[in-house]
């Protein structure tokens, strides 16, 4: 079938995806019907037209695909009136889902549900300048929002000279993540709403000592008895975080560490928890989790480089970018814990040697209270203890208590994590540093003034921007909700379910090593 339309010259309009867009040549458009000559790439408010020598342009008119006539052409006459054959492509549904109209959209509905996130209530006005889209594009995508129950309605902005403007905000029990942080010594699970704020908590001790077999079975019964205390509906869960320490392999669901026993190593932990959940798992790093977890709860610039030291049983760093972590090659980048300070030090189980976790994590601090006398005794350090978190709280609450052994020994633990400080700092040429973690939930005060000092002390750009030591909002709980928020972030606002590196949740049922 040919159609031939009757065309007006008109301007071309900001593309929804400028990345993916060539803007040469001329446009043409008519209401809800839009045609492009070849080379030109045209947005209007309901789709992405993209033309080119090898691939004609494609155009949504209702749910019908029409595609450019490879003998049509658009030639702008004196009048700025055009006549333009149409006709029926009959693509499959897998050639429109590689189409720039269907490429583009998940991204679209992503930046306009991440702006007004992070706006709290913002106008469509607001919006469209935020996003440089359209106004018709934003009333668009704004109105499949509103159907899908993602954001909702919240009065109307301050007057501006005229009509008050209706504000949006996000509708937070429209949807849930569940994060759990799977540690050496405890197991914390926590649902959070759209918004990122836990509405549930559990932890447990005793996962390290059990088989993945065992263990993750207990995870999923656990989280299934938090939902249903939670009173959560179940088809409003995304999926499921699942953070740990590294080395992994995100896109496989596997930890690549023998850690916390040697069963663990290359276990298809995020398949198997799926398939006890009947959700979607998600593999990451309990630091990058909680790096970005800041950012979905609005407590940094959500233009800056930031990162995060990590500390609970071991140590371990992430650096979020204007919103997305930092993944280097293999997602395994920022591990701070294992930078080298002493090149002559003893061999680490990582493969390097001198590593900053054996100097300065709460094990190493464990072992050296264990080894001064009075301390051990005045503490009453168990030496055949293996709950590394509680013996490290009871020298961090000394050290606060002003004992100055135990003191000491904190101080000379920040100095180390303040000389890696520095060295991230140097690297990404950060504006912040999140201090999250369990470990710093008690002498965090004296962690975060120690590794300020070092900062403004010996940072190669110091006189160029200064560089703020903060808390994490998030407190010990920081990578269980930032495992929680990867699931919203991956699901609602990078497109459909793939993270920015593109490892996706691993679905429930799969058959498979994913």
């Amino acid at each position: 079938m040919v159609v031939t339309l009757q065309l007006t010259k008109a301007q071309v309009d900001p593309c929804c995806d400028p990345g993916e867009c060539r803007r040469t040549g001329v446009a043409w458009q008519v209401p809800q019907d839009v045609v492009a000559e070849e080379g030109t790439t045209v947005a209007t408010s309901s789709a992405v037209i993209g033309a080119s020598q090898t691939q004609p342009a494609i155009a949504v008119l209702g749910i019908v695909v029409l595609r450019l006539c490879s003998g049509g052409g658009a030639n702008e006459p004196e009048e700025g009136v055009s006549k333009v054959a149409w006709k029926s492509s009959g693509m499959e549904e897998e050639s429109v889902a590689r189409s720039p109209v269907w490429a583009s959209r998940p991204k679209t509905r992503g930046l306009v549900l991440d702006v007004i996130r992070a706006a709290r209530t913002i106008s469509r006005v607001e919006l469209a300048t935020a996003t440089g889209l359209t106004g018709a594009t934003i009333s668009e995508v704004v109105r499949e929002l509103l159907g899908d129950g993602l954001v909702v309605e919240a009065g109307r902005g301050a007057p501006t000279g005229g009509k008050p403007r209706t504000l949006v905000q996000l509708n937070p029990p429209a949807r849930y993540g569940v994060g759990v942080q799977l540690e050496r010594n405890t197991c914390v699970i926590v649902v959070v709403d759209l918004a990122g704020r836990p509405v549930a908590r559990t932890s447990f001790q005793g996962v390290a000592s059990m088989p993945p077999e065992r263990a993750l079975p207990l995870v999923a019964s656990q989280v299934d008895a938090l939902l249903t205390t939670a009173a959560v509906d179940r088809e409003k869960v995304l999926g499921v975080g699942l953070v740990s320490y590294g080395p992994q392999d995100r896109r496989a669901g596997v930890l690549l560490t023998p850690q916390p026993t040697g069963e663990w190593c290359d276990y298809p932990v995020a398949r198997r928890l799926a398939e006890s959940l009947g959700l979607p798992v998600l593999l990451d790093n309990d630091a990058a989790a909680a790096a970005i977890g800041e950012y979905w709860m609005g407590a940094v610039d959500p233009h800056s480089t930031y990162g995060c030291i990590y500390m609970a049983t071991g140590i371990g760093g992430g650096v979020v970018v204007a919103g997305e972590v930092y993944r280097g090659s293999s997602s395994n980048s920022a591990e701070i814990g294992h930078i080298s300070i002493d090149v002559h030090g003893d061999e680490c189980p990582c493969g390097n040697v001198g590593c900053l976790e054996n100097y300065a994590g709460p094990s190493a601090l464990v072992r050296q209270a264990l080894a001064t006398p009075g301390l051990a005794r005045r503490l009453a350090l168990d030496p055949a203890g293996d709950d590394v978190l509680t013996e490290f709280a009871r020298i961090a609450a000394a050290a606060n208590a002003g004992d100055p052994e135990a003191r000491e020994l904190v101080e000379r633990s920040a100095r180390y994590l303040g000389h890696a400080a520095v060295t991230v700092a140097t690297l990404f040429d950060l504006d912040v540093i999140v201090l999250a973690g369990q470990s710093f939930a008690v002498a965090g005060s004296i962690y975060q003034a120690v590794i300020q000092q070092q900062l403004d002390r010996r940072l190669f750009a110091r006189r160029a921007h200064p560089v703020r030591v903060v808390p994490s909002v998030n407190g010990s709980d920081a990578a269980a909700i930032g495992g929680a928020v990867l699931v919203l972030q991956s699901e609602l606002t990078l497109g459909h379910g793939r993270s920015e590196d593109g490892a996706r949740p691993v679905p429930a049922g799969a058959g498979g090593t994913p």
